[in-house]
């Protein structure tokens, strides 16, 4: 019978060479970035402003291509560009020659990735974009590549050294183009004003479509809505907050504006043998925190953590229309 494995003490913890080995990969990317991001304010500037002006002012889509670690990274771009409002997708350089050319339109903008620009796959591609004059821009290390003098703007990434102890594994060099991706569609994002607005309508499901989703479509309205004027006896503002079940009551004045909230932790600090008799004006918290029917839920969330409380009303011209609790946050998926 096999004995046991001894159980890992402080004095034999785990050799660091892992971590040391990670914090050099990290160090060589983040050089890479700093190449880049260097570059950007030298020669790169123009040409990445020509591209961001190309792919914004184009009457179709913007087709990303790539192959091997490239193309990879080709499919993420598009992604980011489609969900940040520029209609893209990604077309396979070798897939390319073999029927999904006619992916592409003459409305269409290329831009195709290679870090060495001379894949022989890209070839065909390259030759349908001058055929029908459909504009394309080269994102390459090499200026003088083949793909990079084809091309209508040259995205020439600063030479750096990859990761890898061979310098082989594409590493520095893949970030560097996921990072410049990023860039050019941040950009046409702020270029035409793509809202938190625009954002939800792409991004309907999971966490983040629950995050973008508004106050107006999470809150409880109507005779659900805890309320009671000012005046009312503690004791009658005791069944309301109890009846209501969301451990609060708002207070409105004659003219319907809110102009406190009666909560759980309010009861607490006024706790004493007259409370019940005492009015709602004397224990109440005035200006209570509140939010409006456009409040993104992601938003109503920060209120609640920041405020440490879990509960907001909802107003409209200082009026109550709705109150959203934690708990409603919870059940859309946002916490």
């Amino acid at each position: 019978m096999a004995k046991p494995k001894p159980l890992m003490t402080k004095s034999s913890g785990p050799d660091d060479g892992a971590i040391q080995s990670a914090l050099r990969t990290l160090d060589a990317e983040a050089s890479g970035v700093a190449a880049l991001s260097a570059a950007l304010k030298s020669d790169l500037g123009a040409p990445f402003a020509a591209a961001a002006e190309l792919i914004g002012k184009a009457k179709g889509r913007l087709i990303v291509t790539g192959l091997g670690k490239s193309g990879h990274i080709g499919r993420k771009i598009a992604a980011t560009f489609a969900s940040t409002g520029t209609p893209s997708f990604f077309v396979h350089a070798a897939e390319a020659s073999h029927g999904d050319l006619g992916m592409i339109t003459v409305d269409d903008v290329i831009l195709a990735l290679s870090w060495s620009g001379e894949q022989p796959e890209m070839r065909n591609l390259i030759a349908y974009a001058a055929r029908f004059g459909i504009p394309l821009i080269a994102m390459t290390a090499d200026k003088d590549s083949t793909l990079s003098k084809a091309a209508d703007v040259q995205l020439t990434l600063p030479k750096a050294r990859e990761a890898c102890p061979h310098n082989l594994a594409p590493t520095t060099s893949s970030l560097m183009m996921l990072a410049l991706g990023d860039a050019l569609a941040i950009a046409l994002l702020e270029g035409r004003g793509f809202t938190s607005t625009d954002f939800s309508v792409l991004h309907p499901g999971g966490k983040l479509g629950a995050l973008l989703k508004y106050a107006r479509d999470l809150m409880h309205s109507g005779d659900t809505l805890p309320l009671k004027p000012l005046g009312t006896k503690m004791s009658d503002a005791l069944v309301e907050m109890t009846s209501k079940g969301f451990g609060c009551v708002g207070i409105v004045d004659r003219h319907g504006h809110l102009v406190g909230i009666v909560t759980d932790g309010d009861l607490r600090r006024q706790m004493r043998p007259d409370l019940l008799a005492l009015s709602v004006d004397e224990v109440m918290t005035k200006t209570p925190k509140t939010i409006s029917r456009d409040t993104l839920a992601g938003e109503a969330l920060e209120l609640l953590n920041a405020s440490k409380i879990t509960t907001l009303i909802v107003t409209d011209a200082k009026k109550p229309v709705g109150i959203i609790h934690l708990h409603d946050l919870l059940r859309a998926g946002v916490a």
